[in-house]
């Protein structure tokens, strides 16, 4: 169809001006691989062409806002697992650093290091799993089946600190509950020696593949205008051609120590989304070498016996832990009045955490910035116009996560 047609069509649709018959409806998801059988989109299509789109959201609602504010402090952290599960420690870490705040805790250096770390192995993850369905979803199912062998490795490596894969529940308000094992330091050796000619080999698979590259240049574009209008964030508006990175704009957990670049696209389309997350994993990798090569001394926690459970032997021989772990496990201790918002750099880009706080034991009002929930609202305008096959490789290289859409 050429361009004029196509306008015509869509200006035709627009006024409502079009004959019966000629249009018709069409449900993409919930019921869809695509869509995780999750939301749904209800396409008006002329022929092969989307000239409509209207979603619909709310098939996992979870009221995790609500359900925040009847649970301790601590116990918070399992609800953000469940926001962008792809990469959970960095939802978990974003999480302890807004009650940290709150309290005025300062953190050991040794700490910032082990959480830069840790949300760089998540970033990782997160980005090895958007790439590579990309990959999937444009016929390439091999490099698919290559990354999801490194991403094992990264949840072997969370299991050796958490003891979990997937949804982590990673870290305590304070730091972490356990010092880096012997056997982490084995796992993450490993995987930084291996993983990058792994990376390469897919890199090589589908950055200049022709097939991949002409069903995702100029598929799903959004101007950089458009994108700082919807609120996008993340490696979607950096692809857009916004350098905005919240490690950088609003440095935490002493990403100012570490030296990387923030890859920026052009044209704010599939292809440059792609390639905007594979350069981010490289960076990813320089942080974490810089972390881990030069990971300070010290301890694995602050000094905040009222926030931060003891260890078991302490609990079992000494008077004042039991009380303090009682205390922690049963909710029982005050957190002080106060109004904050932290934000760290997801998987997806600002997850932003605003809490307000009435001096209780629970939070008075939480509110969860989730990106995808935000830039989802671009989609219709992104795909109108486009083939049904576009519409697919759009929301995949979008990384609409379930998880944030309902909060």
């Amino acid at each position: 169809m050429k361009d004029n047609q196509l306008s015509n069509i869509l200006n035709q649709y627009d006024a409502q001006e079009q004959v019966d018959g000629q249009l018709y409806t069409l449900n993409l998801g919930p019921t869809h691989p695509a869509t995780h059988g999750i939301f749904q989109n209800v396409l008006t299509m002329d022929g092969e062409r989307i000239l409509h789109s209207e979603q619909t959201v709310g098939y996992i609602h979870r009221a995790f806002e609500k359900i925040a504010e009847r649970r301790n402090f601590t116990q918070i952290t399992t609800l953000t697992d469940r926001l962008n599960y792809c990469s959970a420690p960095i939802n978990n870490i974003g999480w302890h650093m807004t009650v940290e705040k709150l309290l005025g805790i300062e953190m050991p250096k040794r700490v910032d290091y082990m959480r830069v770390i840790m949300m760089e192995l998540a970033r990782i993850a997160d980005h090895l799993v958007c790439n590579s369905v990309i990959a999937v979803d444009t016929g390439a199912l091999t490099g698919f089946t290559y990354v999801f062998q490194d991403r094992e490795k990264i949840y072997d490596i969370y299991e050796q600190v958490c003891g979990a894969r997937m949804t982590t529940n990673m870290g305590r308000i304070g730091g972490f509950d356990r010092d880096f094992t012997p056997k982490f330091h084995e796992l993450l050796k490993d995987f930084l020696k291996t993983f990058p000619a792994r990376f390469q080999e897919f890199s090589n698979l589908v950055e200049r593949n022709r097939i991949f590259m002409d069903r995702t240049i100029g598929a799903g574009p959004i101007s950089a205008e458009r994108a700082l209008n919807y609120s996008f964030v993340g490696p979607n508006l950096r692809a857009a051609g916004v350098d905005y990175d919240v490690r950088v704009a609003s440095p935490y957990s002493s990403y100012q120590d570490f030296d990387f670049n923030i890859p920026i696209g052009t044209a704010g389309d599939t292809y440059d989304r792609f390639m905007v997350r594979q350069q981010e994993i490289w960076e990813s990798l320089k942080i974490i070498n810089q972390a881990y090569n030069n990971l300070p001394e010290g301890d694995f926690h602050a000094d905040v016996p009222e926030f931060f459970l003891p260890e078991k032997a302490e609990v079992y021989n000494n008077m004042e832990a039991l009380i303090y772990h009682f205390k922690i496990v049963m909710g029982e201790t005050d957190i002080p009045a106060g109004e904050v918002y932290h934000s760290v750099e997801g998987g997806n880009g600002e997850l932003g955490f605003y809490l307000v706080s009435d001096g209780g034991r629970t939070p008075y009002r939480l509110h969860f910035r989730r990106p995808c929930f935000i830039y989802y609202q671009a989609y219709p305008e992104m795909i109108k116009g486009a083939v049904i096959s576009d519409a697919i490789v759009t929301m995949s290289s979008m990384n609409v996560i379930a998880g944030e859409l309902d909060g």
